[in-house]
């Protein structure tokens, strides 16, 4: 696809890079040009949403790997979920800035996204979305039917996402179930059905998730409340930590339940310890008056999830070498 070209700037430069991406990323380093634009758009400039998609899967395929028993879990299985939280994130992020294009042209840190700058049409957008998720449903079909049958009920999640922070107060929550519909998948596609751990494991993500995205609301509270958007951040106001911290401690309960009734063991626990540590600085440390401090707070939320996937495998791995499976 050609990018479209705002006026005067010439149509193969790339456009300007995003105001919140960090400096120096690949794409607006190493990317062609002309690719640009759409790489920003499916947000490969800021690749935190990608991995805060992608851990709950495979946290999820590695929890069901421990019930079974294996060694570790499928990497076959790994590999699809990392495309397809890819392809999904960028299809996710294209339409929510479709449909958000007005607000965020008015917004300073959102204006120079694709779309609102102009390099982009929003006609391209909406195709880019379909190649996109075309994409993602070649990677679905190479699961069972009732995996298959589940990721498209996400859909309507996706779909209604991005018009809830017109409507309610807790888009966070909505962001929350759509956004890890993974920790059901993982699961369902090594057993081709669910259960109350890959249940509890998405119930606690849900969670998580309405305590780093209101986090990341926090940047834009000023302005949502010049555009009449609502989010949790806008909700919570001052008593923010306290919501956070409570949201937190709730997730990590969640998951060692979720954990215990898989089969998990000691490395696991002493895993969710360690990431319930870093939790408590993200709340003790957090300013919300200070937009580079809830970023950088929002973003460490890829460790807790890295954290919480390396204390899987290892469980799985010692488990095995152990004979406790």
């Amino acid at each position: 696809m050609a990018s479209a070209a705002s006026p005067g700037q010439e149509p193969n430069d790339g456009g300007k890079a995003v105001a919140d991406a960090e400096a120096g990323n690949w794409v607006d380093r190493l990317a062609p040009a002309s690719w640009r634009p759409y790489l920003r758009l499916a947000r490969m400039d800021r690749p935190i949403g990608t991995w805060l998609l992608l851990f709950p899967c495979w946290w999820s395929l590695t929890l069901a790997a421990v019930s079974n028993g294996q060694p570790y879990p499928d990497m076959w299985m790994l590999l699809l979920f990392a495309v397809g939280a890819v392809v999904m994130r960028g299809a996710g992020c294209a339409y929510n800035d479709y449909v958000d294009r007005e607000f965020d042209a008015r917004v300073q840190r959102t204006a120079s996204r694709p779309i609102p700058s102009g390099q982009v049409s929003p006609e391209a957008a909406l195709l880019f979305v379909v190649a996109l998720s075309l994409i993602g449903f070649l990677v679905l079909i190479w699961f069972n039917l009732f995996t298959i049958l589940l990721g498209i009920a996400s859909l309507a999640l996706v779909a209604i996402y991005p018009y809830m922070k017109r409507f309610t107060y807790w888009p966070q929550a909505v962001l929350g179930l759509a956004f890890n519909w993974g920790a059901l998948m993982g699961w369902a596609a090594v057993k081709g059905s669910l259960g109350w751990p890959p249940i509890l494991l998405y119930a606690g993500s849900v969670l998580w998730t309405i305590g780093y995205d209101t986090i990341y609301a926090h940047q834009d509270t000023e302005d949502d409340l010049m555009l009449g958007l609502k989010s949790t951040a806008l909700t919570f106001g001052e008593d923010t930590p306290f919501w956070i911290g409570s949201f937190y401690v709730a997730a990590l309960l969640l998951w060692i339940a979720a954990g215990f009734l898989a089969g998990t063991h000691l490395v696991f626990f002493f895993g969710v310890a360690l990431v319930g540590l870093q939790m408590a600085w993200q709340v003790s440390t957090l300013d919300t008056n200070d937009a580079g401090n809830c970023l950088r707070r929002f973003r460490a939320n890829r460790d807790v999830g890295a954290a919480i996937f390396l204390a899987l495998v290892t469980d799985t791995l010692l488990s095995w070498w152990a004979g406790l499976s």
